[in-house]
């Protein structure tokens, strides 16, 4: 059986922390750990999560894929609808959209990408927009939906992806009947002390209101922006990333919906920050994430009121944040997950994902006989890594721009950049060529394609093995690409419609405001 540092025989887990973050763990470890190993997990009615995390990214279906749920089942628990990218709205100037659309961009020629062929082509007119090279981009452009074909290999079908927007606080109650199931024990209180081993500092045990006193021998902490366990007892620093992301505080509202259920999220730029959109099948859910140097919480609330689809159906949320991360995530044997490991804005729906890279990167290092060193450092370097990798997509959101109109535009406009993410924009700017420098990266050459061109990064140049394919050769591969994505995207049913018949939930059983 493994042990402890000191020898004990190693089977309490304690989390800290419910909501989704703590949840998504207690259910991946309660599917995992089958045998001689007791997970409790410990929350307070009385302290509220965040909970507004509503999108994601593709790869959540994995994550659903190793608890071995049903799609339908969870989305219907979860007021789900599908999610096939992000529209990006005034972020390169005003009145100009984008979409940041998952999966393939149309069909590689030799060794090229599309849009190698494409920024060659473009100028001289006759061509599309980026957009309708992308069947996820141009299917979320016209409100269709449809399932990946990987029987399909030559169709665009095969290179549908998506993801999903939810209701976040049912996501994690839809988990925690999964782990109650599997074992995992819910306790109701407040913590209002830990305590540690005195030779070294170990977390030892934690102490509710009511005086009962819970120990374990590995301590994860979801206690959210409070850090309870990360921060508070063990110490760990905080790096703030604020010199590059200027937002710092959200202000979040549901509305009732509109009548098209859109298959995308929608992030529209305002003057000091952003506004995200996303479509449940009961609500819509709102935010607005600004800077409050530049706007105040009363204009923050005017913004974003004065852009609703319908009615507010609660009281608005304000959350403080300050952009960056622990300086460690594994700190002797307690492991942070979920925002009291770092807090990057959720402009590429990367909160929830980070969740769950967390948790799997946990199971890889689980601990055997003790906590050695070598295994801790390596959580925390990859966490690093991950962290890094993310906030510099995020900030070169900010920072191509043509926008300078107002304070915070200017900023981001003109500001210093981390260096790996100056010579990536470099590199882009001289021949539009984009290398993933690790496997380990998030996102993938179609993600920084899209945005740096949606953006408005202009290379002025490509790739020069384009100019070894003969120009008429280039025109119908460009024009095929186009009409074959625009005649599949019009096969596809409405994504209501899909919605409707495949996984329509109960309104009112499962809504949550």
């Amino acid at each position: 059986m493994p042990e402890t540092s000191t020898g004990i025989p190693f089977k309490k887990i304690v989390i800290v922390g419910g909501g989704t973050a703590g949840w998504m763990t207690a259910a991946l470890l309660s599917k995992f750990l089958t045998a001689g190993y007791e997970i409790c997990l410990v929350e307070s009615e009385e302290i509220g999560t965040i909970g507004v995390g509503e999108a994601t990214i593709p790869a959540i279906k994995i994550f659903n894929r190793l608890l071995a749920v049903d799609q339908a089942e969870v989305m219907k628990a979860t007021q789900a609808s599908f999610k096939l990218g992000i529209e990006f709205a005034d972020w390169r100037r005003k009145n100009h959209t984008y979409i940041h659309g998952f999966g393939k961009i149309g069909k590689d020629l030799l060794w090229l990408r599309t849009h190698q062929f494409w920024l060659k082509m473009f100028p001289r007119g006759g061509f599309k927009d980026f957009d309708f090279y992308s069947i996820n981009a141009l299917a979320a452009r016209k409100g269709r939906f449809g399932m990946g074909r990987a029987d399909r290999p030559n169709s665009p079908l095969a290179d549908i992806d998506y993801a999903y927007h939810f209701d976040a606080s049912l996501y994690a109650r839809y988990l925690r009947a999964y782990a109650e199931q599997r074992r995992v024990k819910r306790v109701e209180g407040k913590i209002v002390r830990v305590k540690q081993r005195p030779e070294d500092g170990f977390i030892a045990s934690v102490v509710l209101q009511n005086g009962r006193e819970i120990p374990g021998e590995l301590f994860i902490d979801c206690s959210g922006i409070r850090a309870l366990l990360i921060g508070q007892t063990l110490g760990i620093g905080y790096d703030a990333w604020n010199r590059w992301l200027l937002c710092d505080r959200a202000l979040a509202v549901p509305c009732a919906s509109a009548p098209e259920l859109l298959p995308y999220t929608r992030s529209t730029a305002r003057d000091a920050g952003w506004q995200w959109r996303i479509p449940l099948q009961h609500r819509i859910g709102n935010g607005l994430v600004y800077s409050s140097s530049l706007m105040d919480d009363d204009g923050a609330a005017r913004a974003l009121f004065a852009n609703l689809d319908g009615a507010v159906l609660a009281e608005p949320r304000l959350v403080k944040f300050t952009p960056g991360k622990r300086r460690k995530t594994w700190e002797k044997n307690c492991v942070a997950i979920g925002l009291s490991s770092g807090f990057l804005e959720p402009l590429e729906s990367t909160s929830i994902h980070l969740i769950q890279t967390a948790i799997l990167r946990l199971v890889a290092l689980f601990p055997g006989r003790g906590f050695p060193h070598a295994d801790t450092e390596e959580f925390n370097r990859l966490t690093d890594f991950e962290y890094v990798n993310i906030r510099d997509f995020i900030i070169a959101h900010y920072k191509v721009t043509e926008r300078e109109d107002t304070p915070f535009w200017a900023y981001c406009k003109h500001m210093d950049i981390p260096d790996a993410l100056r010579e990536r924009l470099n590199l882009f700017k001289s021949t539009a060529r984009f290398f993933k420098r690790s496997e380990a990266e998030l996102f993938r050459e179609e993600s920084w394609v899209q945005v740096l061109l949606g953006q408005g990064l202009n290379t002025g140049s490509y790739d020069p093995m384009v100019d070894l394919v003969p120009e008429d050769q280039i025109v119908g591969y460009l024009k095929d690409i186009e009409d074959v994505i625009a005649d599949t995207v019009d096969t596809l049913p409405r994504h209501g419609d899909y919605i409707a018949q495949y996984c329509r939930a109960v309104h009112g059983e499962n809504a949550s405001a």
